[in-house]
């Protein structure tokens, strides 16, 4: 799944405006993609405005799926939700960061706090998808920075999430474990990925996605050990940009 028009595009200089992005869109469409993580549309104008472009000109075809990130605050879930309203199919990506230096530093909350705030966000997004009947939205979280926090913590979550969810083989969520910040040589992701493979409940209702940053230049060695590592279903994120300014992932 490419994430370009997110992850890439928030990383410019300069991000692209609604026309370049929809023809880049139009260009991932025609490439064959199913599944486009289109935009951020909680943290500009941007891309609110581009979302919305997609859903007001009803030009996404049917067979597309449109994934949306947001961070697992309630007023930015509603600007999420408000960004998809009239989109056939909708994937919507929750994340909140879980690594120790995250959990004592920026948010100033201790695992059982941030497993807290994780599983009200992500109850209210339920909630909250629940009152668009006939609305398609399926369900993403990420524990941000997942490569530097505690692999039971990570588990202890994701877990939770899936039950809160409701996951099952005919509607599974993905869980999207990305190398954040790239610390490590990629056959140590690839071991943090297998130990989330083997150990995940219901695991043949979670879609395990990778998501590598570049920041050492191993990037594409990170998404193929991690994508060797497990045995199930599986799906690479695949973005223009990394972490680090300049650098490329793919």
């Amino acid at each position: 799944m490419p994430v370009d028009l997110r992850d890439g595009n928030q990383a410019l200089a300069e991000p692209m405006d609604t026309a370049r992005k929809r023809r880049m869109f139009d260009l991932l469409v025609t490439m064959g993609f199913k599944e486009i993580e289109v935009g951020y549309p909680s943290a500009s104008q941007t891309d609110f405005d581009f979302v919305r472009h997609l859903a007001d000109s009803g030009t996404v075809p049917d067979d597309v799926t449109i994934s949306v990130f947001t961070p697992a605050r309630e007023d930015l879930i509603d600007r999420t939700i408000a960004s998809v309203d009239g989109l056939p199919r909708t994937l919507v990506h929750l994340y909140t960061a879980t690594a120790p230096t995250w959990r004592n530093v920026v948010l100033s909350r201790s695992r059982a706090e941030v497993h807290r705030l994780i599983l009200d966000a992500a109850g209210y997004l339920l909630r909250k998808a629940e009152q668009r009947p006939g609305a398609d939205i399926r369900f993403e979280f990420s524990p941000e920075v997942f490569n530097l926090t505690e692999p039971d913590f990570v588990l202890e979550v994701c877990n939770s999430v899936t039950e809160l969810w409701e996951a099952s083989p005919d509607r599974p969520v993905i869980h999207n474990l990305p190398a954040t910040v790239e610390i490590a040589t990629p056959n140590v992701y690839a071991d943090q990925i297998e130990y989330m493979d083997r150990h995940l409940a219901r695991r043949d209702s979670v879609i395990l996605s990778v998501h590598p940053h570049n920041d050492r230049g191993t990037g594409v060695a990170c998404a193929e050990l991690a994508v060797l590592a497990g045995r199930s279903a599986w799906r690479a994120v695949c973005s223009a940009t990394a972490s680090a300014p300049g650098t490329s992932t793919w």
